[in-house]
């Protein structure tokens, strides 16, 4: 018996990946968090797969179901939004799954970041402008972030920011920024990134957070930060440079 992390993707039920569906048929257990993941990806599951929805459930009922599972010899799939390496709490249930002997596998998804620049139309990382992609959130009502990883600190390095679980505090996050960036720096708000309500704000740092709670947004969603959302000069990638030296073998 095993559990498999499995990444739903950020929302479209057609955004797993063929690893990931083909796993989620093969178990007879599948447990889901009914408040993120779309139901329409349950209809990849087995006739017969017992389906446990995780919304309502603290990490010992969680652990309690998968080791209920592991008695009864069957596979568990259990689904997280995105990816699972991102803000899943995967590695709390690893370490349960690892005192109790029962093995695991992770699955990757695509993340909500991915979903989201590609609603903008965008590459994060552009030559000559930004390489850097940081992913990150804040610390609100929930736990602290550790020392150097606070927004002050982060935004010296003008990277490109995707932060998650923050649009409720799009204020907070524009207020730090702002020092660090500009106020004309191009910023961005996507919500249910891929799925047909998706909601995709362009702006700046100036004007982005009026318009997140225009729009209502308080969850579900990443705001992007970084000169490369806007970017149109810059040079070409050396990738495709004509007189780069290529190598045959």
């Amino acid at each position: 018996m095993t559990v498999y992390f499995i990444g739903a993707g950020p929302g479209a039920a057609d955004l797993i990946t063929l690893r990931g569906a083909r796993t989620l048929a093969s178990c007879g257990v599948c447990l889901y968090a009914g408040s993120l993941v779309p139901t329409e990806l349950l209809a990849e599951c087995g006739p017969d797969t017992r389906l446990v929805d995780t919304a309502d459930l603290d990490l010992d009922r969680i652990v309690a179901e998968i080791a209920r599972a592991h008695d009864d010899g069957q596979d568990v799939a259990r689904l997280h939004s995105g990816d699972p390496s991102v803000f899943s709490a995967m590695a709390e249930q690893m370490r349960r799954l690892d005192a109790l002997g029962i093995p695991y596998e992770v699955v990757p998804g695509v993340p909500a970041y991915a979903a989201a620049a590609a609603a903008l139309k965008r590459e994060l990382t552009v030559p000559t402008v930004g390489q850097t992609v940081i992913l990150t959130r804040i610390a609100q009502q929930a736990t602290p972030m550790p020392e150097g990883e606070d927004l002050a600190t982060l935004g010296r390095s003008g990277a490109l920011l995707v932060l998650h679980l923050a649009a409720r505090y799009v204020d907070r996050v524009v207020a730090e920024l702002v020092p660090h960036y500009g106020a004309d720096c191009p910023a961005a708000v996507v919500a249910m990134a891929s799925r047909p309500d998706e909601i995709v704000l362009r702006g700046t740092l100036e004007d982005i957070a009026a318009q997140t709670k225009e729009a209502g947004i308080t969850k579900t969603a990443v705001i992007l930060v970084g000169r490369t959302l806007a970017a149109t000069q810059f040079r070409d990638s050396h990738l495709y440079d004509p007189a780069r030296e290529r190598h045959v073998c």
